[in-house]
């Protein structure tokens, strides 16, 4: 609600000659700062720089993950050997092996089972009928 109070008034005033709202024009200074194109630039400078410096993660990411040990995705090492295999030094019944160059059926026993390696030996003899390896060959260990 809006209320509305009326005063008498005696004398009349003269109207006024301007206006009673003016434009004014603000002086020039006032407008401090680097101008609009200048802040646009650095703005642009600045998302690239956000760009390059996404890229340099992602890219460096991505080094991480092809360099995480290979176990993890089921690699082998250089040698031929699985990484498991590789990083283990006993051979437990149901692992692969690869013979290396200068492995022999003693040596492998030996890292089948190093407390009783005749016994890992007479076992793995009869697993690949043989007493001779050769480099390259897979092996089910017994």
């Amino acid at each position: 609600m809006a209320a509305v109070e009326v005063f008498q008034h005696d004398g009349f005033e003269e109207p006024r000659r301007e206006p009673h709202l003016r434009l004014v024009s603000t002086p020039e200074v006032l407008r401090t700062g680097p101008s609009l194109a200048r802040r646009r630039a650095a703005r642009a400078r600045m998302l690239q720089r956000r760009r390059r410096s996404l890229v340099v993660l992602v890219v460096a990411l991505g080094l991480v993950i092809l360099s995480w040990p290979g176990h993890a995705f089921g690699g082998t090492t250089g040698a031929g050997l699985s990484t498991d295999l590789a990083t283990s030094s006993v051979l437990a019944s149901g692992m692969k092996y690869v013979v290396q160059p200068g492995d022999t059926v003693r040596s492998i026993a030996t890292l089948m089972n190093s407390v009783d390696p005749a016994l890992a030996e007479r076992a793995l003899v009869r697993e690949i009928h043989s007493s001779v390896v050769v480099p390259g060959e897979h092996l089910l260990i017994p």
